[in-house]
């Protein structure tokens, strides 16, 4: 079985562009977690433009443990519209979770985010032979919920009192999965949304 590697790379399709993050993506990024402000939302964590720098340092720190591949996302017209990345990377058992991904509020509901997610996914399982991709969001996050759910992933369970939020409150964090097994009927689906009119 193949290893989950953290070896930075590019992966592209019509409506995105993830590419390995930088520092000298802090300006755009800046620019991007500001339309919507997205850093006020409390169930969430997301980069404030004065934290950007910050926090591009610490994903980048993580990729040097191999614990996180981090990317910048671009629209297709070449603008920084956020981030995501690879991370709790188990080698071991072929494990990954797609997480701390944001975007600009613009671009949210739209088809970058389904091709983002359908690249991030063929890469694990295809390239790197993963036998199941997690995801994770906050129980009072919705909006991701709903975006997860709209890929086709599966709740497997609440994890109460997780983790405890940077405003002190406890969150419950809600943990979903695809299976190597499902992943072609995923895939289908993923291809259907990407394909038909809008």
């Amino acid at each position: 079985m193949k290893p989950v590697i953290c070896t930075p790379l590019t992966l592209e399709g019509p409506h995105v562009r993830l590419a390995p993050l930088a520092p000298e993506h802090a300006p755009a990024l800046r620019e991007a977690t500001r339309d919507g402000e997205l850093w006020k939302l409390w169930y969430t964590a997301i980069p404030s433009p004065e934290g950007m720098e910050a926090e591009i340092a610490r994903r980048l720190g993580l990729l040097e443990k191999s614990s996180m591949l981090p990317f910048t996302v671009f629209n297709a017209a070449g603008q920084a519209v956020g981030m995501t990345t690879y991370m709790n990377v188990d080698n071991a058992n072929q494990r990954v979770e797609i997480g701390s991904t944001w975007y600009a509020a613009s671009v949210q509901r739209t088809l970058l985010n389904t091709n983002a997610k359908r690249l991030l996914l063929a890469h694990a399982f295809e390239a790197l032979g993963c036998i199941a991709v997690e995801f994770r969001t906050h129980r009072f996050n919705q909006q991701s919920r709903r975006a997860i759910e709209r890929l086709g992933a599966q709740m497997d369970g609440i994890l109460r009192n997780h983790q405890v939020a940077a405003n002190g409150t406890l969150r419950d964090t809600v943990v979903y999965s695809i299976t190597a097994d499902e992943w072609p009927t995923v895939r289908a689906h993923l291809d259907f949304q990407l394909t038909r009119p809008r």
